[in-house]
């Protein structure tokens, strides 16, 4: 149950040989400095930081004669004081258009994507100055690209939440037989995943992990495991239960899961526990039914939430605590948006030429 399921202890061995294998990869140096990060940061965040710093050693490689020929993991910790904060301004100039070393495979990243790469080449650096094995940090020369807080949140209003529903329930006249006969399969289900969603704004991994026993339609209570790995309970209402009574109840029990998937709460026609990239799949044939004009995805369901909850009680604390933000500064600058737009309402709430005055 929650974070002592099998699915997470599997999931966590995984990475954890993933990692292990990454390491490999990768010079000793580099090593060092991601045991450091062992206590602080997740398994996953560090297999993030490996594909991401192997991603600058083969960078090195393919842009420098001195080293071809070589892999990541044969470089020395002189290395890094070869490298010039001019290169590392012409690493981050790369990064917005990452190519692989055999041309094949092209990454667009944008501001925040490059940050986020960066981050780990900061870190290696910080944590070899601070233990005195290199002299100077050049990666603190080069300014990381400045991101602009986004105000307008993406989210649906009152009667597109509805329509999404709607499509669930009765299908849409977009349909063709075939699709209207395959969503006839999954009705139940899909119905449970969105209204769970969007009632609760839990996050599509969160939403991956759930098993049948992490599912209380006594007290109306969910157990999730949230992306930093601690547990929590969360409490949903009586549409809720309905939907997830009369899924468990009904298409799940005509399943027979595969081996490995008997606990998983929602389950694939082929018996296999629902991936995050069909969740993601369901969410967005659905969107472009009823609300093609928008790039709706499971994070705009937990944004559509999240500002209602916001709406309805004012209470930013409590909102931060439902969506699982570590640190309140998150959902302040996220639902901020909201407080702009009761400034607009604001300019024409009062109008002294208006004829009932």
């Amino acid at each position: 149950m929650g974070k002592d399921s099998e699915f997470y202890k599997e999931k966590k061995n995984n990475q954890t040989l993933r990692l292990r294998a990454l390491l490999k990869e990768l010079p000793g140096f580099v090593a060092d400095y991601i045991y450091s990060k062992e206590m602080t940061s997740q398994t996953s965040t560090l297999v993030a930081y490996c594909y991401d710093l192997i991603t600058f050693f083969q960078y090195i490689i393919d842009t420098n004669p001195l080293y071809k020929g070589m892999k990541p993991a044969d470089f020395k910790l002189d290395i890094l004081e070869k490298i010039s904060s001019e290169d590392i301004a012409e690493y981050q100039r790369y990064l917005k258009l990452d190519v692989s070393s055999d041309s094949k495979t092209i990454h667009e990243n944008d501001k925040k994507a490059i940050a986020r790469k960066m981050s780990p080449l900061r870190g290696l650096y910080h944590y070899h100055l601070i233990h005195k094995n290199i002299k100077e940090d050049p990666t603190v020369l080069v300014p990381l690209p400045r991101l602009k807080k986004d105000k307008n949140i993406v989210r649906m209003s009152n009667y597109e939440v509805q329509a999404i529903l709607d499509a669930v329930e009765n299908g849409n006249a977009q349909m063709s037989k075939r699709q209207r006969a395959y969503c006839e399969k999954t009705k139940q289900r899909d119905l449970a995943i969105l209204t769970l969603m969007l009632n609760t704004g839990i996050r599509v991994s969160e939403c991956n992990g759930l098993d049948v026993s992490d599912v209380d339609l006594v007290v109306n209570t969910i157990t999730i495991v949230r992306k930093g790995g601690g547990q929590d309970v969360l409490y949903f209402g009586d549409e809720v239960h309905d939907v997830l009574k009369d899924y468990i109840d009904g298409e799940r029990k005509g399943i027979i899961p595969k081996e490995g998937h008997e606990n998983a709460l929602f389950l694939s026609l082929q018996g296999k526990r629902m991936s995050v990239d069909a969740i993601e799949r369901l969410v967005k044939k659905y969107a472009q039914m009823v609300v093609p004009n928008k790039h709706i995805t499971p994070h705009k369901l937990r944004s559509t939430y999240g500002t209602a909850l916001y709406r309805a009680t004012g209470d930013i604390r409590l909102v931060a605590d439902v969506l699982g933000h570590e640190n309140i500064n998150t959902t302040i600058d996220y639902y901020a948006a909201i407080e702009d737009e009761h400034k607009k309402e604001a300019a024409n709430a009062v109008n002294f030429h208006r004829k009932d005055n």
